[in-house]
């Protein structure tokens, strides 16, 4: 479509446009995803782009849309999801929630490159993307070419630096070669000219935890070359936190790269306080000239792959080899009492959430503690039999940090709010079903940690801008018309621990790319989720 013309870039009394399909969302409330206070008025939106803002007469053949006592903002953005291969499925977890733009690709995971080192790039991705045995891309340019036929979602990809590392080298914890060095240097650099907007690592699975620094380095000088984002699950968010952190500050400083530090947070109670003093070290950082921002998900719990609760250089090889040293009693025991030594959260507080075998299914949803009761056994000793009854296929969701600590890193200046979601086949984490809605709900209008304002800023203006995405985010003539009404008094999540997947309320209409969605379509028979105000 043609570009709006210059005298539709501001609000006037009437509107000239070129375009037929025209669609007028009119007595809304808008906050605008700039950190700007909300204000009435009307919008116009010509294909798929946001045409004017203002109060005016619109032509003939408009279609409107009464938008009485909703707030209009922009489409949601979730900066850090692993709906990698879920986005391409039309899956509508995220939609219903008013989220139009996904970021993918993140803590070293993507799905390409995928050539010599196919099968194992899956095996040690499928614990996070929820895959199977036959999805895979060559190149970065092959998937975002896919990424342009995701049915509901603008979806943007970060290339991992595990996926990247495995495919040069095989699943191996050693250091790389000269040459391999220089192969996933150029591989990285053609991903990100091909489309990737950043490059993401996941400092805590195998092989990435295994890389070290100077790797690490001469790929983040050359997303630095390019302008692109560097997002990074750190080593640690326990113990070693303000290592962790003081790493990645430090790679920034040296290579001149944009650091992203994924989901910010001090797992176990006697590392809470560490918290403070992270944050110190990284408004000290920002202000000093590095490009650091850092986002967080806003529930005390995090999800993740049952693997990870083991001392990594065990997956040396991948999952196969992990077997093996579970079946060998010198390896097993080794790895009974590192996992011991390394625990930062009582047993209790580490629930299975996922299991492929059928004998294990009624386990799901109970704690390792309560397992280990039922089995007769001690916590580190039912881990390592779940992870080798279920070939490590299994996941499962952590309470890891404090309220006020959470409320801290949300309400921060440098905070982006995400997701961090996983499709499981079992019982998911309502993150993956709530986020958004329980941010603007709960935590906006129940907890006041944020106003409205300040909230949508950190899921729509503040990502879009931070990641490059360019024409989204705002409500903006010239931008793309993403765009999500809500019911400021009704917005909020159903989703909680037991029941992870019900819908949410007060979410009235989302469109994408100026196209409405049918919310009503993909939703659960009598939800209610569209019970509001807004009349076509």
């Amino acid at each position: 479509m043609k570009e709006p013309n210059a005298s539709a870039q501001s609000e006037q009394s009437t509107v000239r446009v070129l375009q037929e399909e025209l669609t007028l969302l009119k007595n809304a409330t808008l906050i605008d995803g700039s950190g700007a206070a909300a204000r009435g008025a009307d919008l116009m939106l010509c294909g798929d782009r946001i045409a004017t803002i203002g109060h005016f007469t619109p032509p003939p053949q408009t279609l409107t849309l009464d938008c009485s006592g909703l707030i209009a903002a922009p489409g949601f953005v979730d900066a850090h999801s692993h709906s990698d291969l879920q986005v391409l499925q039309g899956r509508t977890e995220k939609t219903i929630q008013g989220v139009t733009t996904e970021i993918v690709g993140n803590c070293g995971f993507s799905p390409y490159p995928m050539a010599q080192h196919a099968q194992q790039v899956r095996q040690f991705a499928n614990g996070i993307l929820c895959g199977r045995q036959s999805w895979g891309w060559p190149s970065a340019a092959a998937y975002i070419e896919s990424l342009s036929r995701a049915p509901y979602a603008n979806a943007y990809s970060l290339i991992g630096h595990g996926s990247l590392r495995i495919e040069i080298a095989g699943n191996q914890q050693r250091p790389l070669t000269e040459s391999e060095m220089e192969r996933m240097e150029k591989l990285l650099d053609e991903a990100l000219c091909d489309g990737a907007i950043g490059f993401s690592t996941g400092l805590m699975y195998a092989p990435g935890c295994y890389a070290p620094v100077e790797e690490l380095e001469r790929l983040c000088r050359v997303v630095a070359r390019r302008g692109k984002v560097y997002a990074t699950h750190i080593r640690s968010y326990a113990s070693g936190l303000e290592e962790a952190v003081e790493e990645q500050l430090e790679l920034a400083r040296r290579t001149g790269c944009r650091l992203q530090i994924s989901h910010l947070q001090a797992v176990g109670r006697d590392n809470w306080a560490k918290q403070a003093a992270v944050l110190e070290r990284i408004e000290a950082a920002a202000q000093s000239g590095v490009d650091v921002a850092f986002d967080c998900y806003p529930y005390t719990a995090g999800n993740s792959t049952l693997t990870q609760m083991a001392p990594q250089w065990a997956l040396d090889g991948g999952l196969d080899a992990l077997m093996g040293r579970l079946r060998s009693t010198r390896f097993r025991r080794r790895i009974l009492e590192e996992t011991r030594a390394s625990m930062a959260l009582p047993w209790s507080d580490v629930i299975l959430t996922s299991v492929g075998s059928r004998e294990n299914q009624p386990l799901v949803g109970k704690s390792l503690d309560q397992i280990a009761h039922m089995r007769g056994q001690e916590p580190a000793e039912t881990l390592l039999a779940l992870l080798l009854e279920e070939h490590g296929e299994a996941t499962m969701l952590t309470f890891n940090q404090s309220q006020e600590n959470l409320r801290q890193t949300v309400t921060h200046p440098l905070s982006i709010i995400i997701s961090d979601g996983l499709y499981v086949r079992g019982k998911a984490h309502p993150r993956l079903h709530g986020t958004f809605p329980f941010l603007l709900g709960e935590l906006c209008r129940g907890q006041r940690w944020l106003s409205l304002e300040e909230a949508v800023h950190k899921i729509t203006g503040r990502p879009a801008e931070r990641f490059g995405i360019r024409d989204r985010g705002l409500l903006k003539p010239g931008y793309y018309a993403d765009l999500t009404l809500f019911d400021p008094a009704a917005i909020d999540s159903k989703a909680d621990y037991d029941a992870p997947e019900r819908p949410p309320t007060g979410v009235q209409h989302v469109f994408r790319n100026g196209r409405r969605l049918d919310l009503a379509s993909v939703l659960p028979p009598g939800s209610g989720q569209l019970e509001g105000k807004a009349n076509a």
